[in-house]
């Protein structure tokens, strides 16, 4: 429509200035009823990812109020799953209708924005229609028991239990990946699900370049022990704090980040997330303790950042792949960027410390923002649960899911030989001896939903392009420490909001993102470079 509304401009401003008339040929008309005619399907393409992508922030809007105030009641939780499962089927068959297949194969457009929406339709496609309904059902079957398995082998600390579903989960994946990329690699192709653009042997590039680096910082800091400013001084974060004001003070810095509460909610949940049903309508959540206040601080600043890259999307292709974010690892860069380089920098601890003050004076009375600082920033002794960890031993417990992950896509590990590896990694990783599987191989829910291979490398790849992201950042905003320090905090977002949110998924891998933004692709050597810089200052190696 827009392009027929162009066109029709254009002849009326040449009328106006009496333009010289040329003979049109037959061959000419044809060339222009055949360019007019994959404009329209071009537009019938947007429509229907249009009309699809609604749908699909309806059941964004259903899983939100699922794990957040819909009755707890069986009952309630069969119904839910049995509306979400039409309202599934229904985007399914949209998605890998004859109607946009034909719109798809005739499209043609223009603009890079425009461009990249089409060829990112096209790939979603492909997919989607390699992959047969039956091995669908299959999927979500042995997925749905593969949680049910996993959550009873947990609570028995018995691997055993879940390893014959966990086979037939991998088995389905690698033939899906045959199906969906047939010739690549399938490690290749399940990680592309998760961070397009990426591949193992660029994971085999840069991991084992930090990890060889990070492995001996981590012992450097055990024997260290404690950060020197926390040294015969009380922990400020321990004790109990108000779970009702903790959620007030959080709220408040959520909004003093960028948070638009106009567009968004801010409520509690188990497990933070953020959903909702797209840019104007965000729905995160986090969670609080009582004898834990970094968590739930953490928590939603983390949670914050997700947000705000989903409010900061381009609003001109809302409903279109391309305004969608690029990768997991791209979008976990933003909520890292906040949580990390941001809230865990020493000009935030001041920013912190007055917000703390005003919510906890008795606690925080006379406490420094050095203190605070060192406080937010201990390293965990011994790291043994993967959610539970810190910034610094964070990336050895992906680094070893990675690994068992690429051996079992290659078949160098087995099945049933994953607790005794997964043990003795940790033992040399992070010096750790793990004494029962449901602390070990089965303390996450990844593998049991389907999530293997490919989901657990994206949150370090996050970390890292959030480190490169922020470096550039920082060289480019005037006095942003400063800014920081004040509690100033737009300038950081909208260059955030240009650099990154804006551009969704025009790019085809995070390395021509960032490249892009920061001018080179993923440096390992910049993410190596904070860690020992900042742990080496914090811990006076």
């Amino acid at each position: 429509a827009l392009h027929v509304l162009m066109t029709t401009l254009r002849c009326c401003v040449l009328g106006s200035v009496r333009a010289p008339r040329r003979r049109t040929t037959g061959a000419a008309r044809a060339m222009a009823t055949t360019h007019d005619a994959n404009n329209a399907a071009y537009e019938d393409v947007k429509r229907i990812l249009g009309d699809a992508s609604r749908l699909e922030s309806l059941s964004g809007l259903a899983g939100w109020d699922e794990l957040v105030i819909m009755p707890s009641g069986e009952g309630a939780a069969k119904a839910r799953g049995a509306a979400l499962a039409t309202l599934a089927g229904v985007i399914h068959e949209m998605k890998t209708s004859a109607a946009l297949g034909k719109a798809l194969g005739d499209a043609e457009c223009h603009g890079a924005k425009d461009v990249a929406n089409l060829r990112l339709a096209r790939d979603a496609y492909a997919k989607a229609t390699r992959v047969p309904n039956e091995m669908v059902r299959r999927m979500a079957e042995v997925h749905s028991r593969g949680y049910q398995d996993w959550v009873k082998a947990r609570a028995a600390s018995d691997f055993s239990m879940f390893a014959p579903v966990l086979k037939e989960s991998l088995e389905l994946t690698k033939a899906r990946c045959a199906l969906v990329a047939p010739g690549k690699d399938a490690f290749d192709a399940a990680l592309d699900d998760y961070e397009r653009g990426m591949t193992k042997a660029r994971l085999n590039e840069i991991f084992p370049a930090v990890r060889d680096a990070i492995a001996p910082l981590i012992r450097r800091v055990y024997e260290k022990n404690t950060p020197p400013a926390l040294v015969g001084v009380k922990n400020p974060l321990e004790g109990e704090f108000d779970v009702d004001l903790q959620a007030k003070m959080s709220k408040e810095i959520a909004i003093k980040l960028g948070f638009d509460m106009s567009k968004g909610r801010l409520d509690v949940s188990v497990h933070p997330f953020t959903g909702g049903c797209g840019p104007n309508d965000v729905r995160m959540t986090t969670r609080y303790k009582a004898n834990d206040l970094a968590e739930g601080l953490t928590g939603t600043i983390h949670e914050t950042g997700h947000s705000l890259y989903e409010q900061g999307r381009c609003e001109e292709f809302i409903g279109q792949p391309v305004s969608e974010a690029h990768s997991m690892g791209v979008h976990e860069s933003q909520s890292l960027l906040w949580e990390r380089m941001v809230a865990l920098s020493k000009p935030f601890s001041h920013f912190l410390l007055r917000e703390l003050q005003a919510t906890f004076p008795a606690e925080f009375d006379g406490v420094s923002a050095d203190t605070l600082y060192a406080a937010m920033n201990t390293v965990k002794n011994p790291s043994t649960i993967r959610v539970e960890s810190d910034e610094l031993t964070y990336p050895l417990h992906i680094f070893l899911r990675t690994e068992l992950e690429l051996g079992l896509m290659d078949g160098s590990i087995a099945i049933d030989d994953l607790p005794a590896k997964w043990n003795e990694k940790m033992k040399a990783y992070l010096g750790v001896d793990i004494t029962d599987d449901a602390k070990g191989v089965l303390q996450d829910v990844h593998w049991s939903s389907g999530a293997l291979p490919g989901y657990f490398p994206t949150y370090t790849l996050g970390s890292m392009y959030a480190v490169q992201i922020y470096n550039t950042a920082h060289k480019q905003i005037a006095d942003l420490d400063a800014k920081i320090e004040k509690g100033e905090f737009a300038e950081l977002r909208e260059w955030l909001r240009v650099n990154v949110h804006v551009v969704g998924s025009e790019c085809e891998s995070a390395d021509e993102l960032l490249t892009r933004v920061t001018g080179k692709p993923l440096d390992a050597q910049e993410y190596i470079d904070y860690l020992t810089n900042k742990y080496t200052e914090l811990y006076g190696l």
